[in-house]
């Protein structure tokens, strides 16, 4: 699936839900689905700068795809980091870096985070479109 394919399934999840209690709880249970990030990534290096809370993100090229694994100490930026790897794991890092992140506002994710998350969101796509510029230019 491409990246858009991908946010579009995402914003139709969560079109479903009535309210914003119902979408936190699912961000929350995607969060518990998050593939575990191995515990010799949970270093100073692999953190995110930005967040309020700790997000550990670490990159590896599989071929010539992108494979994100994450972890936070905050369930509901763990929701968000979940949401962000499904986007854009197993994706080249071109696509990532030329991708949008206008779901994240189709979702009304932005709007509903206090400002501290909102920031530590963008410091979350801002890192992994770093990931992906640096893998991009080992490609080339």
């Amino acid at each position: 699936m491409t990246i858009q394919e991908i946010q579009n399934d995402i914003v139709d999840e969560f079109s479903m839900f009535d309210d914003w209690l119902q979408r936190y709880e699912y961000m929350i249970e995607l969060g518990k689905s998050l593939p575990l990030i191995d515990e010799d990534y949970k270093t100073e290096d692999n953190i995110i700068k930005g967040c309020q809370s700790k997000v550990w993100v670490h990159a590896e090229l599989e071929g010539d795809k992108l494979v994100f694994t994450a972890d936070s100490d905050a369930i509901i930026t763990k929701g968000i980091i979940a949401i962000l790897v499904r986007a854009f794991s197993n994706q080249s890092p071109k696509d990532i870096i030329e991708a949008n992140t206008d779901f994240i506002d189709e979702i009304g994710l932005k709007e509903h985070l206090s400002p501290n998350r909102a920031n530590g969101l963008v410091s979350m796509i801002k890192q992994l479109k770093l990931y992906a510029v640096a893998y991009q230019t080992q490609l080339n």
